[in-house]
This record gives structure tokens, sequence and C-alpha cells, in this order.
């Protein structure tokens, strides 16, 4: 795949420093990655996302099955995005700094990935594909490469040019997912808000592990590591490089963003919330509460604690919990509704344009390297 070049000789440096940098010549260091949160991460996000020197991913959805809502969507936002960019008349031209999220928890549809999704992806031509959730049991009892395995779609996709992002959790996933030729270790630690493995630990631990079994068992492969989960600010950005990252991704900070598709009441509950580690809450029960069955067992998701999860710890049954969270959903009452949040969320105050997100948090972080440097001067 043949990217655009560039008009300025700072752009040509920036190319050159890092291997991300190299696939994504459009991003500026730190790259700073939005994620794509499903029905929240649309392609006007995305491409202000990369007209300020980030990655911006649009979410694919999870349903893949021709004829498919998702697929219909994903047509949609990829189209936006080449709006936004300026490139409507040059439908040749690969979308610089944009990739697009698959959820493959979905076994009924994951055989359909090739099929249905990479037209689309050929047809839009953004960079890079993140995948997520595959289905243990689906990937046990598949034949090696089988289709709709993560193997076979990664193979599709790499024939086609874009670089694979694998999100994971632990290093055991993070091993299998470059056996299967990820390009880009998605290291998602337990402070991530939405979905994400069940057990798993901090990035703190995870991306430093995960880094140094590529280096020591994947010495041949120039395989990327970027963090997520946790990371609000430019601080956490610093942290993040200093374990080993290349880059940062953030969802919760991208919720909030001018361009993004989240509803005002989720909106407010993002602003209002502070002490994440106290008032977001890592379990299955949001799923469940929202009649949600397409996710495995071994992924759950941290969400901001409201009254079900109250009524849910209180040892309501659920039965009636349910009932409740119908009947207000019903009524306009948000007060039950499922929030998606990390654990960063009381760092967040304020609703700005995503390009001045991604701005702010590559300067937070160059002042920040400063400030560190001095204690070694």
């Amino acid at each position: 795949m043949h990217f655009p070049g560039h008009s300025s000789k700072e752009e040509s440096a920036q190319a050159a420093l890092t291997k991300l940098n190299s696939w994504f010549p459009t991003t500026k260091n730190p790259v700073i990655i939005s994620a794509p949160m499903y029905l929240i991460a649309n392609g006007t996000l995305a491409a202000e996302v990369s007209k300020a020197g980030g990655i911006g991913f649009v979410a694919g959805g999870s349903d893949f099955r021709p004829g498919s809502s998702h697929l219909t969507a994903l047509s949609t936002e990829l189209a936006s995005v080449r709006s936004r960019l300026g490139l409507t008349d040059r439908p040749l031209t690969p979308l610089p700094g944009i990739g697009v999220g698959l959820i493959l928890t979905h076994t009924i549809s994951v055989p359909y990935v090739t099929d249905t999704v990479l037209p689309i992806l050929i047809e839009h031509s953004p960079q890079a594909v993140w995948l997520f959730a595959n289905d243990p049991d689906f990937e046990s009892s598949s034949e090696p490469g089988a289709k709709g395995t993560a193997k076979q779609i990664i193979e599709a996709l790499h024939a086609s040019g874009f670089v694979l992002f694998f999100q994971v959790g632990t290093v055991k996933d993070a091993r299998k997912a470059v056996a299967d030729g990820a390009d880009v270790i998605v290291a998602q630690g337990i402070d991530a808000g939405g979905h994400q493995l069940a057990t798993g630990s901090g990035i703190v631990s995870l991306v430093p592990e995960v880094r140094d079994m590529l280096d020591r068992e994947f010495k041949e492969r120039e395989v990327v590591v970027v963090a997520a989960g946790g990371v609000a600010d430019g601080r956490g950005v610093v942290g993040a490089l200093g374990l080993g990252a290349e880059g940062v991704v953030l969802g919760t900070r991208f919720t909030v963003a001018v361009e993004a598709s989240t509803p005002e009441f989720r909106r407010k509950v993002i602003l209002e919330t502070n002490d994440g580690g106290l008032n977001t809450v890592k379990s299955h029960f949001h799923d469940q509460i929202n009649s949600n069955t397409i996710w495995h067992n071994v992924y759950d998701g941290r969400a901001v604690r409201n009254a079900s999860y109250d009524d849910h710890a209180a040892g309501v049954p659920f039965e009636e919990n349910h009932q409740k969270f119908k009947e207000a959903a019903s009524s306009g009452d948000n007060s039950r509704a499922v929030t998606w949040s990390g654990t960063a969320v009381g760092l967040i105050k304020d609703q700005k344009p995503a390009g001045d997100i991604v701005r702010e948090l590559r300067e937070e972080a160059k002042e920040r390297i400063k400030k560190i440097q001095a204690f070694a001067a």
C-alpha cells in the first residue's frame, strides 16, 4: 500500500523516527491513537485525529453477515473520512492515519469478514485494521487458518496491504497474536473502559512484559507495542512511553470529543464522574443487564457505577433489577444505562474537538518529558 508524500522537512524527519511513523507517515510523536469504540468512534472523529497527527480508528462493529447494518454504517463512515480529509476527488489515495476496528466475538459472523468487510476496506483504503475479541472456543475448535479465525483474517488483510493491530490483555494472547501475524500489539490494561479481558493486569506491568517477550521470542519481527487503558492526559502518555510503548491509545477521553457520537447523557456522566477506581466497575454484569450475549465469558467490561450495579451489589435479584432497567429505559430515565469508562475518567473535565485533544496531549507529554529530563541533568 502506498501512502501520500509529505510537503515539509519536519514531516519527512518524523517519518523516519519509529516503525509506527514509517507505517503512518502523517503521524507526529508521541503518536496518539483514538480507539475504535462501537457507536462512538465515527468517521469525523477519526479524520480529525488523523489531521492532528494521530491515528484515528472508525468502529466497524461485529456483525459482518451480508446486508448487516454494521457494514452499511462502516462504508458510510469511511466515505465521511474521505470527505473530511479532502480526498473525495482522489478515490485511489489511501486514507492517511485512518484505521477500522473489528470485533470478532460474534462467531456466526466472523467467517464472513473476508467476503463482506474486506471489499469495503479495499474500496475506501484505510491504512490499518484493529482486531479484538476473537472467540477462544471458535479458535480452538477450528482447523488452523480456517475461515473466520484470527490467523485467516490477518493473512487476508495483510495480502491487501493493511497494517494489523491486535488488542490483547495478557502476554499469552500477545504471543498468539504475533504468531498469527499481527504487526501492532495493543496492550490493554484493566484500567481501560469498555470491553477487555476479564483477567489481566494494568499497563505498568503488561506493556514491558509484552515488549520483553517480543524482543526475546520474535527477534526477526518488527512488532510495535501501543498501550491502552487508564490514560487521559499527557502525563499518562509519557508513562506509557516509558514502559516501552511506541504509541498510546485513548478511549474514554475521546468519548467526550465534540465529534464523537456519544449521547449527551453519557457525556454528562463522564464529565461528572471522578475517583475512577471507586466509581467505575469491571464486571460481566454490564453486558448481562444490557442483554448483550455476543461476548464470550473471557471478556468483561468497565463502566461507570450506576443504580443498576448498586442494586446488583446489594443482592437485588437479576430479574427484578433487569425489569427496573427496562422500565427506566422506556421512560427516558438514563440513570440505569451503561456508560463505558476507564479509571482515568476523573481526569476528564471538558469537551473539546478531537484535534485539539490530540495536540494538547502531545504538547503536555513533551513538556512532561522536559521536566523529567531535568532529574537526570
